[in-house]
């Protein structure tokens, strides 16, 4: 008799093994419409699947969070059914869900086009007006390599031969159409429905691996409701529209070439740009009582074993081998990551408690080898510049630390245009570097730290750094989309492993926790995404021109000459527009140059000694004397760190 616990606390009892869809249909009708699947004790199952002891059980309906993950799931066994009624022949391979949608590689010997797409969305939708429900078939190995070889499946036997031994085989059938999977599946086709798209084809590699025959993988996507997927389109255009490699280009920001691959040529308004963020960075470093320090670009391989860091990133560190006097073949790695050149700078004399927390930042540049079909514009590149720093403080220091690290982060995020974040704790992974006693240690103080800032955060699990547990700061951008940023995390492994040490209070020797903490990330993709999130119209303090003095007239230029001189004088990064074309010409260049602001100066203005300003793309105008310009134009591209210090 299986007693089922409800999320509400209520409990069901049943006189024998019982099925979810049994449940739902025992608590009411609306119920059994809605659930599509259910957890049992936390793990996700088939409502079909049967409970033959006392459980707990939550139904998952297509309002919860994990019916996502379960349609996409689905609408990738709808596509391989869809794509094999249509392309007989064809081998399916795998298909998983992913985020914002599915795939399925096949192997086939035309490559799938996009003008393939709509017979097969058509038949797709065929296959969910079936209805046709999800059934689970356990079966033995000898059973599964035996259907899918009679069927021709090649890959599908390498799959099912590769299964460890004593794992239990699963196939699902959808009617007449039968796969490999472990599930868990809704409760049939017409579960998906139809709010899905085919988005692309691409080529890959099965297994991933380049001596293995390519495939050909067709991407889609599929959400709740008809609402979602436009809402996700709208947002995919948005995304286009601001592309930041299209608007770097567009406003001469910087450009990539393969001479450098992973690196960024910054034009000088780009560099501009990146240069009024760091200044900016800086002066609120200061203001937290950080301490700047500059670490060497190419450091020992001795340093990366003693760190770790060697075993875990060795296959992404460039490597140099030189010959010098007191050793040959000296290997020597570009640093990926500057901690542990930052404890060196500890290292340095016999630290006092007296000195904790002691704050010390870098702007460091790295280098990490990436390979080239990961790179995205300056998104992800293999030289970068990280706002780095690490907090060596003692345990009970790591509380006040963090409050302290949330406020600064909160306030840079706002005035730099990002009003919403969300924050990620990312516990142990797999495999990392020292015991589960300090594992324990390092994320019960980083969970009381949270308490007592006050940061709510969703569980990330097994995502930490090999050394330490972590928070993640996951902004949210102008159109809806994440962006992971910020990340702080303790770390109890690397001062022991570099050796690392304080007098403590009590004329002991101890170990100082070293709190690794950056708030942009790396510059070049933070730059990146505050490109898009403005869509390279910056506010105006961060535009890399500011105001751009255009004449109508000839006789204006002596003019408009002193108007520009006077708006540097100020401070503003102006631009003197004196070209012999019409107005509206020069309007729409710079409104394509995503200007902020306009100073045009025609006859009457150089003699009245006035300005137009328009703010651009806008129509508005307003004629404003010289030295009002100037003053009202200065404090409004004043930034938002200094315009809180003013009097």
């Amino acid at each position: 008799m299986p007693a089922i616990t409800l999320p509400d606390g209520s409990v069901r009892s049943f006189d024998g093994p019982v099925t979810g869809t049994q449940v739902a249909a025992a608590i009411g009708p609306g119920l059994a419409k809605a659930a599509l699947a259910m957890t049992v004790d936390g793990a996700m199952q088939d409502l079909a699947r049967t409970i033959e002891s006392d459980a707990k059980l939550r139904f998952i309906t297509r309002k919860d969070p994990e019916a996502l993950e379960l349609i996409r799931h689905d609408a990738a066994h709808v596509l391989a059914e869809a794509v094999q009624e249509l392309f007989p022949g064809t081998q399916v391979t795998i298909g998983p869900s992913i985020e914002n949608g599915f795939y399925y590689d096949f192997a086939r010997n035309e490559p799938f086009a996009p003008d393939d797409f709509a017979a097969i969305e058509a038949k797709m939708r065929e296959i969910v007006a079936r209805n046709a429900a999800f059934e689970r078939i356990v079966t033995t190995r000898h059973e599964a390599i035996a259907l899918f070889s009679e069927k021709g499946e090649k890959y599908k036997v390498e799959l099912i031969q590769d299964l460890p031994q004593g794992e239990t085989i699963t196939l699902y059938k959808q009617g007449d159409w039968i796969d490999l999977c472990r599930g868990p599946h809704m409760r049939g086709t017409g579960d998906v429905g139809t709010a899905f798209k085919l988005m692309k084809v691409a080529g890959a590699y099965w297994r991933g691996d380049h001596r293995n025959a390519m495939l050909s993988r067709i991407y889609g996507t599929a959400w709740r409701d008809q609402k979602e997927l436009d809402a996700y389109l709208h947002q995919l255009e948005e995304a286009e529209k601001r592309d930041h490699r299209k608007i770097g280009k567009e406003m001469g920001l910087f450009h990539l070439q393969e001479e450098a691959v992973g690196s960024v040529f910054w034009h000088p308004k780009g560099w501009k740009l990146y240069r009024t963020v760091e200044d900016y960075m800086r002066r609120r470093l200061d203001g937290a009582d950080y301490q700047e320090v500059k670490t060497p670009q190419l450091v020992d391989r001795k340093l990366w074993v003693a760190s770790g860091h060697w075993e875990k990133f060795r296959e992404n560190m460039f490597i140099a081998t030189v010959e010098d006097e007191s050793e040959k073949d000296r290997v020597l790695a570009l640093k990926p990551m500057n901690c542990p050149c930052h404890v060196q700078i500890f290292n340095q004399g016999l630290r006092s408690y007296r000195e904790l927390p002691l704050r010390m930042a870098e702007f460091g540049a790295c280098h990490r080898y990436e390979p080239s079909g990961a790179l995205h514009g300056i998104m992800r590149v293999r030289s970068f510049t990280q706002d780095d720093a690490h907090i060596f403080c003692s345990e009970d220091q790591i509380a006040d630390e963090t409050v302290r690290f949330v406020a600064l982060l909160s306030s840079i995020y706002r005035e730099l245009g990002f009003e919403e974040f969300r924050v990620k704790f990312s516990d142990r992974p797999e495999k990392r570097a020292g015991t589960d006693e300090v594992w324990d240690q390092a994320e019960g103080a980083l969970r009381e730290a949270c308490r007592i800032a006050g940061v709510e955060y969703e569980l990330n699990p097994g995502e930490g750094a090999f050394y330490g547990p972590k928070l993640e700061f996951v902004l949210r951008d102008a159109i809806g989309r994440d962006w992971q940023c910020g990340t702080l995390q303790v770390d109890f492994v690397l001062p022991e492993r570099l050796d690392a040490e304080y007098v403590a209070e009590d004329g002991t020797r101890k170990r100082p926790v070293m709190l690794h903490r950056a708030i942009l990330g790396s510059f070049e993709r933070f730059l990146g995404i505050l490109i898009e999130q403005h869509a390279g119209r910056f506010p105006l303090w961060l535009s890399p021109v500011q105001v751009v003095v255009a004449t109508i007239v000839d006789d204006a230029a002596p003019f408009a000459k002193q108007a520009a001189e006077a708006l540097r004088a100020a401070g503003l990064r102006v631009e003197l527009d004196l070209r012999n074309e019409k107005i509206n010409r020069k309007i729409v260049d710079h409104i394509d140059q995503r200007v902020p602001v306009l100073a045009v100066v025609g006859k009457r203005e150089a003699e009245e000694g006035s300005l137009v300003l328009r703010r651009l793309p806008g129509r508005e105008q307003e004629t404003v004397p010289l030295a009002e310009a100037v003053a009202r134009l200065a404090a409004e591209a004043t930034a938002p760190d200094l315009k809180n210090m003013a009097p």
